[in-house]
């Protein structure tokens, strides 16, 4: 355990920072999967922009890699032409 006062509020800070990245990891998988499933152009080119600025949020951060993100918009914009 750690004895140092910064110690102990790096470790508070980091869970807190933990669970916001999970909560917004998850959230942005959970709206490209609905986008995935969209059959309707309209409402797809409406959600689109959303979930990208979701994926830029999260490269930003280093939630996830800034190629990555780059990958999935990609393939997004792809699926959402082709409707």
């Amino acid at each position: 355990m750690a004895n140092h006062k910064s110690a102990l509020k790096r470790i508070r800070s980091n869970e807190t920072k933990r669970l916001r990245n999970r909560y917004q990891h998850k959230t942005t998988r959970n709206a490209m999967k609905k986008l995935r499933e969209m059959t309707n152009k309209k409402e797809a080119e409406e959600l689109f922009p959303k979930v990208v600025s979701m994926l830029d949020k999260l490269a930003k951060n280093n939630v996830i890699h800034a190629n990555k993100a780059a990958n999935l918009k990609s393939g997004l914009a792809k699926h959402v032409a082709a409707l």
